[in-house]
């Protein structure tokens, strides 16, 4: 099993910027993608950004040119750094990853807990 840990949430003025991070620790051979969701009151959750262990990233079309994905596969940790906060960012930030237990064996996933950010106007 893999536990991933969340850190950087917190409360912030429009325009500001925040750093989430998100630890993997537990049994795994590998880490493959790395991602980051966000579900806000009411709202489906929605892919934000994600990176392959290779470092190949995506955005979700709100967060591009604010937000930026990276990882440490040394430190099994990724980061979303977010500039230019908006208060429509304001939400619940959940970190995924996909892993496997063998080489060439099945790849399962995992959430993490969640850390709120609220941006305010």
């Amino acid at each position: 099993q893999v536990q991933l840990v969340e850190s950087g949430g917190g409360s912030v003025q429009a325009g500001g910027s925040l750093r989430l991070s998100c630890a993997a620790s537990g049994s795994f051979v590998s880490l493959g993608a790395m991602s980051w969701y966000r579900q806000a009151p009411g709202n489906k959750r929605e892919s934000v950004a994600s990176i392959t262990s290779s470092g190949s990233t995506n955005y979700g079309d709100s967060v591009k040119g604010r937000f930026t994905i990276s990882r440490d596969n040394a430190e099994n940790t990724v980061y979303l750094q977010m500039n230019s906060l908006k208060p429509e960012d304001t939400s619940v930030y959940y970190c995924n990853a996909v892993w496997r237990l063998e080489s060439a064996g099945a790849w399962f996933g995992s959430w993490g807990q969640g850390t709120k950010v609220t941006v305010s106007s």
